[in-house]
């Protein structure tokens, strides 16, 4: 089939979507990743069904109640309950709901921001690629983290500004990255055949150069979302993220450390709760770039 056939699939879009399926069966790092996050997914949808009780209802006659594995531990309440007598184990499940809301809208806000100033700035070029730069390089000088505490500490905490916030400030990576992958496609052959052919711009970006970014978005888009928890739970620790009573793990994380000495459990439920959910995002990327790797494509 002809290279200047617009009908043909452009070359370098990667492999069969059977060979990616087949190597990530086959990727262990992958397979553990994934099904991690998806219990964890599970357990946020399923959460009204899954949590023993009300994650809100307070109990001051059952406060800081051990976990079952410990002395004065009760099956009432496996994992506990915190200061106010709130089970544990039910806001674990629900704070998991939190956990993958922020990740994923942050996903999506940075993603759509830093792939459209990406492919625009890779494809165009010229004085659209320096003023897109501009802003690039404008946005790594900024810390993260100092960035998000005065932005939250100025509108308040709440889990609509913490996404916006984190969408905001994590767009630089899928720029960067889109914009390197967009550079090298512009000039290939099929790029220059549909030109010829008469497709608009627009038909090409859509057509011939997000289907062969696709890849680099998707292991982006994992490491990101990892970010993204980490940063929501360092806000809501610092008292600037998800407000109370809301079942954020950071907050769960920040309400114990008043029990730190005597009842370190109340803190370290929930981070192994974060560092599992972030292990298993991380795996999973990891699996998905091997499997979408340029030497796996032949």
């Amino acid at each position: 089939m002809s290279a200047l056939d617009p009908t043909a699939p452009p070359p370098g879009e990667g492999a069969p979507k059977s060979d990616v399926l087949r190597r990530l069966r086959g990727n262990p790092t992958f397979v553990v990743g994934a099904f991690i996050f998806l219990l964890i997914f599970l357990m946020a949808i399923f959460a009204p069904l899954l949590a023993p009780y009300d994650p809100y209802s307070q109990s001051m006659s059952n406060r800081v109640v051990p976990p079952v594995w410990m002395e004065r531990g009760s099956w009432d309440h496996v994992l506990g309950t915190d200061g106010l007598g709130r089970d544990y184990l039910s806001r674990i499940i629900y704070g998991a709901r939190i956990s993958l809301l922020i990740a994923i809208f942050t996903v999506i806000t940075s993603g759509l921001i830093g792939t459209t100033l990406g492919v625009l700035s890779g494809y165009f070029g010229g004085k659209v690629d320096l003023v897109i730069n501009f802003f690039i390089m404008t946005r790594l000088t900024l810390p993260v983290v100092m960035v998000a505490l005065a932005v939250v500490a100025l509108f308040g905490g709440s889990l609509t500004v913490v996404i916006l916030v984190l969408g905001f400030l994590l767009w630089d990576r899928f720029a960067v990255v889109t914009r390197a992958a967009t550079q090298q496609l512009r000039n290939q052959e099929y790029i220059q055949a549909s030109r010829s052919l008469g497709f608009t711009t627009r038909q090409i970006i859509f057509r011939d150069v997000l289907p062969n970014i696709l890849d680099r978005l998707a292991v982006i888009a994992t490491f990101e979302m990892a970010q993204a928890i980490l940063l929501e739970a360092a806000l809501s620790f610092l008292g600037l993220g998800v407000q109370p009573p809301t079942p954020s793990w950071g907050l769960m994380v920040a309400e114990g450390r008043q029990f730190l000495l005597f009842d370190p459990w109340l803190i370290m439920i929930p981070g192994a709760a974060i560092v599992v959910l972030v292990m298993a995002i991380n795996l999973a990327g990891d699996g998905l770039r091997d499997a979408m790797a340029p030497e796996n494509r032949n």
